[in-house]
């Protein structure tokens, strides 16, 4: 195939491949509905983008035989180029099918969770390159460190960031796999929370023989994951602070939220290792990207220096302000338990200060599914500004309504909140630590809810 055309080429996993295809010398174009700063940064590197849905802005070049079409599933069954590209003949084939292919002749090393994914995928990217020799890495987010989402290297190391959504994980043959977390997510897609487990089986069951699986200790039983049946292969545990295969021990709380820890593996205690982001959560992710390192063959004593270094991930717990005064963070968390993770995380960076949430809920379905959950991780915080529920993907569902977690939020001081309204709302209030949480479109007001409150 001498062109790649991506229908939905904005998405974090589908600009990272358009970027791997124009490294590999294709031509790549694609398709979005909106402009955003990573379709933006792929049209200056090459890539031909539009954003109408319109078979006539597809560029010649590209509607010959020879182009590979690769789609998201967030794409609809109606998407009018999906149809001209069928009639065409091309061969056409989702996201998870062309990382899958590509990843078949590497070492792979995949990070599957329903949460806590991105960031250890990204912190053990990172581990890998600063210490190690470097790897191609797909990641689901950002890295501040490469400014990217998509690492390349001429070795045979390939980091994954394994997707359970529409089983896309399903694709990969992972050499060393570590599950980070189980909980019931995507019930559009999988019905219940044991197809949800099955699924992770199944995943596990597709790491390739003599491979290496590492789980985090609460999905376990008696050193084997409770989730799969007959997985015969050499098996982790890991845990923040409990003891297990690799687990922290000597926690000890620095200023500004960081933590000083020794971490401690099987073959030894690496001492001395501080995250450069703050968080006990991101300890946790730490600990599961070094555990992976570790099986790797990465030399033990790189990383502490490696960890050190690692700046984060955009949207993942990302610091936007941190003064005396006042302290703004942004965080992709779109489920209860990532809810749950941030907020008791910055409790303990900010002892005693007022948190204020703004949380803006991602799908109609999640909120459906979790409403009472939410509204428990929610009411962590002492103030809650609830915005109405980003669709993405579907269509509004009757009865539906951010109203749904909002009842149930046990907190006094909470309201609902337009997004269009949310900066004339945020004008008036005495903030001190201010949180904006979810996966939809939030991010695109950083600058505006900074320049407000900051008065610039």
């Amino acid at each position: 195939m001498r062109n790649v055309y991506f229908i939905g080429i904005g998405g974090i996993g589908m600009s990272a491949l358009a970027r791997y295809f124009m490294h590999e010398g294709k031509g790549v174009a694609g398709y979005d509905r909106t402009s955003t700063p990573l379709t933006q940064a792929l049209e200056k590197e090459g890539a031909h983008i539009h954003y109408t849905e319109n078979v006539a802005q597809i560029p010649l070049a590209f509607r010959t035989t020879d182009t590979l079409i690769v789609y998201t599933p967030a794409v609809g069954a109606d998407n009018l180029e999906m149809h001209y590209f069928r009639k065409n003949g091309n061969k056409i084939i989702k996201r998870s099918e062309a990382l899958g292919l590509i990843a078949s002749g590497k070492k792979l090393l995949a990070v599957a969770g329903t949460h806590g994914k991105t960031t250890t995928s990204t912190m053990l990217a990172h581990i890998l390159t600063a210490a190690d020799g470097g790897c191609t890495a797909f990641l689901g987010g950002v890295s501040k460190n490469y400014n990217s989402n998509l690492l390349l290297s001429k070795n045979n190391l390939l980091v994954a960031e394994a997707d359970e959504f529409d089983r896309s994980f399903l694709r990969l043959f992972p050499d060393i796999a570590i599950v980070t977390s189980i909980d019931a997510d995507h019930l559009d897609i999988f019905g219940s929370h044991e197809e949800v487990k099955k699924a992770f089986k199944d995943f596990v069951g597709q790491i390739k023989p003599r491979g290496t699986l590492i789980v985090k200790k609460n999905l376990s039983t008696n050193g084997k994951p409770n989730f799969v049946l007959h997985f015969s292969e050499k098996v982790y545990t890991y845990s923040f602070s409990e003891e297990a295969d690799f687990y922290a021990k000597n926690i000890e709380p620095q200023q500004g939220g960081y933590y000083k820890f020794d971490l401690v593996t099987p073959g030894g205690i690496i001492e001395s290792c501080t995250v450069g982001i703050p968080g006990w959560v991101n300890v946790e992710n730490a600990i599961a990207a070094g555990a992976v390192a570790w099986c790797a063959g990465i030399q033990p004593e790189k990383l502490p220096q490696a960890l050190q270094s690692f700046q984060g991930v955009k949207r993942r717990f990302d610091v936007q302000v941190n003064t005396s005064t006042f302290s703004f963070i942004d965080d992709y968390a779109h489920h209860p338990e990532e809810l749950h993770a941030a907020i008791t995380s910055i409790r303990e960076m900010f002892p005693g200060r007022k948190i204020t949430g703004i949380f803006q809920p991602h799908l109609y379905t999640r909120t459906r599914d979790f409403a009472p959950e939410f509204a428990q991780s929610l009411s962590l915080l002492d103030e809650l500004i609830l915005l109405d529920i980003y669709p993405a993907r579907e269509e509004p569902i009757k009865g539906v309504t951010s109203s749904l977690i909002f009842d149930n939020v046990t907190i006094d001081n909470k309201m609902l909140c337009k997004k269009d309204n949310l900066l004339k709302t945020l004008k008036g209030k005495n903030l001190d630590v201010l949180v904006t949480f979810g996966a939809g479109n939030i991010d695109s007001m950083l600058e505006q809810i900074k320049n407000t409150i900051l008065g610039e």
